[in-house]
């Protein structure tokens, strides 16, 4: 009983530092926040409490990854089971945007998960930790793979840098709606479900626009 107990003391602190380290790293970047400031958010008299339950700050990053990667995932995988026989572009595409944006909805209001990516993002080295754990997805193989069927006519180089763009406004539009949302500001799009229609067709109209030759 009394390990049942301090097991479960020791997850609810470890789900209160990367809530708290989430919002941190979103609201001022990664690299200006330090191990200790988070552990002091959290309320944990022992300032090397980040250490003590996640190692390093890449450790607790990749642990906030994952903590999120998972629901995504589940999403994703619910999606692609809704496909019918023969999707099409927008089909590929409304599942890799719904797979986030549902989640990210789902987390109510204040959210910092789309801006907390963002950040990611926009570090090389942190970049790679979100890249890895998306690469492990099987399902997201199957929707890129769907994706690279469905623009087999364009050229190779084209689908890279449209699926460079793609990727950026998901982080980008996401991170936007989300602080707006977070500081009451108006948007053009009023919820998550309505922001990823608009998303949807943007994304399925630079990948199916002309090339330029």
């Amino acid at each position: 009983m009394a390990k049942e107990v301090r097991a479960s003391r020791v997850n609810a602190t470890r789900e209160l530092i990367m809530a708290t380290a989430e919002r941190m790293f979103a609201e001022r970047g990664v690299h200006e926040v330090s191990n200790r400031q988070i552990s002091e958010a959290a309320g944990q008299g022992n300032n090397t409490a980040v250490g003590y339950h996640f190692g390093t700050k890449t450790d607790l990053v990749r642990a906030i990854v994952r903590k999120h990667a998972q629901p995504v995932e589940a999403r994703r995988r619910e999606l692609l089971a809704e496909l019918g026989p023969d999707p099409d572009v927008r089909d590929w595409v409304t599942v890799l945007v719904r797979s986030a944006t549902d989640h990210m909805g789902s987390l109510g209001t204040p959210s910092w998960l789309a801006r907390f990516s963002a950040q990611l993002m926009n570090d090389p080295a942190l970049r790679e930790i979100q890249l890895e754990e998306s690469l492990s997805s099987p399902s997201l193989t199957r929707v890129v793979e769907g994706l690279a069927a469905g623009l087999a006519d364009l050229p190779s180089e084209v689908r890279l840098e449209r699926g460079d763009m793609a990727r950026h406004l998901i982080i980008q539009m996401t991170a936007e709606f989300e602080l707006a949302l977070a500081e009451g500001r108006p948007t053009a799009r009023a919820t998550w479900e309505e922001m990823a229609n608009g998303l949807i067709d943007g994304i399925v109209g630079m990948l199916t626009a002309p090339v330029t030759t």
